[in-house]
C-alpha cells in the first residue's frame, strides 16, 4: 500500500491554463495529486485554433470529447469526430487542429509517463508537461 488515496477531479472547478494560440488546458491527473506513472488533462481549442507540431518522450493518447478536429500525425492528416481516439508513439510529430471556424473543440489527453515532455518541432524547445500544469482542485475524502 502506498498511503495515497484516490481522488475525484472536477474539471469545472480547475482553472484553465492558457496554452497560447487560443488553446486552454485543465490539468487532471498529475504528480501534484500523487500520480507516479501517467498524466492526463483536457485541452479546449477555440474556433480554428491549433497548437504547433510537436512530439513527446513517451506515448500519448487523445480522445475527442467535443467538436470536430484534424489530427496531423507523422505528416498524415486525419479527420476526427467526437468519440475518436488516437495513439501516438514516442517521438512521432503531431498536432491537433480545431476544424471548426465557429465552435470549440475539446480533447482529453493521456501521457504514458509522469516525466512526459513536449518538444516543438519548429524551435526544438522542450518543456516538461508537469511544469505547465500545477495544483488541480480535487475532492479529498
Amino acid at each position: 500500500m502506498t498511503g495515497l488515496r484516490g481522488r475525484i477531479l472536477r474539471p469545472s472547478t480547475i482553472p484553465a491554463r492558457d496554452r497560447g494560440g487560443n488553446a486552454r488546458t485543465i490539468p487532471l491527473v498529475t504528480s501534484t495529486i500523487g500520480s507516479t506513472s501517467f498524466l492526463s488533462g483536457i485541452t479546449t481549442f477555440g474556433p480554428g485554433a491549433s497548437i504547433p507540431l510537436h512530439f513527446h518522450n513517451c506515448e500519448e493518447s487523445v480522445f475527442l470529447l467535443e467538436g470536430v478536429a484534424t489530427a496531423e500525425i507523422d505528416g498524415v492528416a486525419y479527420d476526427l469526430e467526437v468519440g475518436d481516439m488516437s495513439f501516438i508513439p514516442t517521438g512521432v510529430p503531431h498536432r491537433f487542429i480545431n476544424a471548426s471556424a465557429t465552435d470549440e473543440m475539446r480533447i482529453l489527453w493521456t501521457y504514458g509517463s509522469i516525466d512526459a515532455d513536449r518538444t516543438i518541432v519548429a524551435t526544438g524547445e522542450t518543456r516538461r508537461i508537469d511544469e505547465e500544469h500545477r495544483t488541480p482542485n480535487v475532492l479529498r475524502p
